[in-house]
């Protein structure tokens, strides 16, 4: 049985209407511009907002004037994939200037000024904090977001390679999906597909900014993904994507940050329609 993971923005269940209001009713996911790093803002129907990363710098705070009122200044729930500059830092900024509801994150351990920041900062925001791990499920309404990676509870623990550590997750809202894959490699891709672990997804945030490490063919077929976001900055000095990742997404829509900017994607349960 997947474990519960109660978070307190949820408290507000509603129920599943096969009625939808464009202006009130739509799930939106949002694919920041914060060059190259991941933050991914999220509004669920129930107007619960969701931040997974914020990227390299204090760049988020202008995205997120972009989508949220000036007088909103708290955020539902922010997750952290995995302590590494390009995704914690913005973080850090963040949780300087909104109030933040609940924290999910690995709890891996850094040696890092950035870590050593973030873990102060969220200790003096007094969020709910939430250790990461596959089967929990955070549901609200007709939206959940279930917790795929990692494998086991990390908390306290060193890793080696902290990509490998991030937190996968499946958002589902009707019948469309989003999977979200931090910066794993395609080691813990094939570990995925070989626990049966429900990756199939209309919309696929490419791990690792494009990197030839993630993106294993077998994978991407497993996801089936119609639409791929590639978030990384423009001409980085990684050479991201990789032509061998944009190769494997052969037949797939890509949307680039590096080339488009902010990447806007409507679901109204039924379609995912790209906005942008």
């Amino acid at each position: 049985m997947k474990a519960i993971l109660s978070v307190l923005l949820f408290l507000n269940i509603l129920a599943w209407t096969t009625v939808y209001d464009l202006s009130e009713s739509d799930l939106e996911v949002v694919f920041l511009d914060v060059g190259q790093g991941d933050a991914i803002f999220i509004e669920t129907p129930q107007n619960h907002q969701i931040l997974i990363d914020g990227g390299p710098n204090s760049a988020v705070l202008k995205e997120l004037g972009g989508e949220m009122p000036f007088w909103d200044r708290t955020v539902d729930l922010v997750v952290l994939t995995h302590p590494e500059k390009d995704h914690m830092t913005g973080l850090i900024e963040v949780l300087k200037r909104y109030k933040v509801k609940n924290i999910l994150w690995t709890g891996v351990l850094r040696d890092t000024a950035e870590y050593k920041e973030w873990q102060r900062l969220m200790q003096e925001e007094e969020a709910n904090i939430y250790i990461a791990k596959a089967g929990q499920q955070i549901e609200g309404g007709a939206v959940s977001l279930t917790i795929l990676h990692p494998f086991e509870n990390l908390a306290g623990k060193k890793a080696s390679n902290t990509n490998n550590t991030s937190i996968i997750a499946r958002l589902v809202f009707g019948q469309t999906s989003f999977l979200f894959t931090g910066d794993v490699c395609q080691s813990v891709e094939k570990d995925l597909l070989e626990g049966e672990a429900e990756v199939n997804s209309d919309v696929l945030k490419v791990g690792h900014h494009g990197s030839k490490t993630s993106s294993a063919p077998e994978f991407i077929e497993a996801v089936s993904p119609s639409v791929a976001v590639i978030q990384c900055g423009r001409d980085n000095p990684y050479g991201h994507p990789h032509p061998v990742t944009l190769e494997s997404l052969a037949g797939v829509e890509i949307l680039r940050t590096d080339l488009k900017g902010r990447v806007r994607i409507a679901s109204d349960g039924f379609d995912c329609i790209v906005k942008n």
